[in-house]
């Protein structure tokens, strides 16, 4: 059985906005579990530019839910609104077990930012987080090693390098590298 239709089982709407057209499976890093939710809220909890806040007043009853990925999408998404006001009192309803609040915390979105902040963006200006997949755009030869990494090569579970914005590391072809963000995009 496909993860899709375990997800089916659990909810026949989007479970966040209970919405029931174009409905995926979306996997929550950096746990891997997926919930069921419609494309407009892929869009948004991917593209930054694209949130329309009066859509998400929705989570005011999805964050009660009983599922934790809805929970920690949930208080992502909240966290990225708070500048709104009205997220940040639910915000201050909300609990989470520990574990839980470790994976909903594990993107980094919930940090304010500042001058200061070392934000990783791929070549699009997507922000990357840790476990995050990117693909290369680009065909680049790994110093160190006797391999050029090819165009469209993968890398998964991405790790930031904290002290540098432009620098991400993670694995090719089985080893360790460091990447220029630049040369990197988002993958889903």
């Amino acid at each position: 059985m496909s993860n899709l239709r375990e997800l089916q089982k659990r909810s026949t709407v989007c479970e966040l906005c209970a919405s029931d057209e174009g409905l995926q499976a979306y996997t929550v890093t950096p746990k891997e579990a997926q919930i069921l939710i419609c494309a407009n809220c892929v869009g948004q909890i991917e593209d930054s530019e694209t949130i329309d806040s009066n859509h998400w007043r929705c989570l005011n009853d999805s964050m009660w839910s009983e599922v934790d990925t809805v929970k920690v999408i949930a208080w992502r998404m909240l966290h990225r609104l708070k500048k709104e006001g009205w997220p940040q009192d639910l915000l201050d309803m909300m609990y989470l077990e520990e574990d839980v609040q470790s994976w909903a915390e594990a993107t980094g979105d919930h940090i304010e930012e500042d001058e200061n902040t070392i934000i990783h963006k791929d070549s699009n200006g997507a922000r990357l987080s840790h476990g995050d997949s990117v693909v290369l755009i680009k065909d680049l030869d790994v110093k160190g090693a006797n391999f050029t990494a090819k165009r469209g090569a993968f890398m998964r579970n991405i790790t930031l390098v904290h002290d540098n914005a432009e620098h991400i590391e993670g694995k090719i072809n089985g080893q360790q590298v460091v990447i220029v963000t630049k040369y990197v995009k988002k993958s889903n």
